[in-house]
This record gives C-alpha cells, sequence and structure tokens, in this order.
C-alpha cells in the first residue's frame, strides 16, 4: 500500500523521490501507522519522554539540576516535599546518593507514585527502595514538625 501511495505521489511531484524520503523515515512512519499501540491522544495520556541519565555530569551542576527538577514538579504535594528534602540534603549527598535521587525523581512517570511511595500509602518498588527513598521517608514524617507550606528560598 505505502508503494502505491509512493507511486502515485511521484507522478504528481517526481522532484521529491518519495521513496527515500519514506525509508529514511521508516521508523517514525512505522510507529506512526502502527495499530498496536496507542497515540496520546487516543489513550489521553501526555507523552513523556524517556529518562536517560547523564553521564560525566559534573557534580555541581547535577545537583543545580536536580534542585530545580525537585522544585517544578506539576503537583503541589511534591513540589513542596522534594524542594524541602532538596534543600535540606542535596549539598551533603554522595555522587552515589544523587544518582539514586536522580531516578528517584525522573524515572517514574506519574508524580503520585513518588508521593504514595514517599508517604507509605503503596509499597516501593524495589529499585526504587534505595537509602535515599529512606531519607526521604524520614523526610515526610517532619518528626521536627517544621512548616512546610511554601518551598525554601533559593539562596
Amino acid at each position: 500500500m505505502a508503494s502505491q501511495i509512493c507511486q502515485q505521489l511521484n507522478k504528481l511531484c517526481p522532484i521529491m523521490k518519495l521513496p527515500n524520503i519514506l525509508e529514511a523515515n521508516r521508523p517514525i512512519l512505522a510507529r506512526l501507522m502502527s495499530n498496536s499501540t496507542k497515540s496520546p491522544s487516543e489513550s489521553g495520556e501526555p507523552w513523556i519522554p524517556v529518562y536517560e541519565e547523564r553521564e560525566h555530569e559534573p557534580v555541581q551542576l547535577k545537583r543545580s539540576r536536580l534542585v530545580y527538577q525537585s522544585r517544578k514538579r506539576g503537583m503541589l504535594e511534591n513540589g513542596l516535599l522534594l524542594s524541602t528534602f532538596a534543600a535540606k540534603h542535596l549539598n551533603t549527598m554522595s555522587e552515589q546518593h544523587l544518582q539514586q535521587y536522580d531516578r528517584l525523581i525522573n524515572l517514574p512517570s506519574n508524580d503520585w507514585d513518588i508521593f504514595y511511595w514517599a508517604t507509605g500509602v503503596k509499597p516501593t518498588p524495589a529499585e526504587f527502595e534505595t537509602e535515599v527513598m529512606g531519607m526521604l521517608k524520614d523526610h515526610v514524617k517532619n518528626k521536627n514538625r517544621e512548616v512546610r507550606l511554601v518551598q525554601p528560598a533559593l539562596y
């Protein structure tokens, strides 16, 4: 069917050399024409890019990025929990802990999952049950009764 479309379009516009364009974009076209998975608009779910860990990122840059990502969550609850947690712990975290925190806040596609795991509403999956998750769960308990109605100041 695709070859028939190419032939018809080549008759209309021979300069484009459509088969070459289609061949170069075959993976994209296959995904778009596939019936096996619904598009984001059909399923009602927004498209979320796949998280890729940043290799060789300087530690200070990683800390800065994680502060930003902790503050800009898209939901107030996690914005407050993660920004206060980041203000309290990020500057003293080892590189291993920073990596665990990076994965924790970026791998799950649903921010509510992070909230439910941290508050103990749902069990934490094994891949996220780390030292940092334990620190976050302790932070959520708020044993010192700190007021956390706003995000902490950046400076």
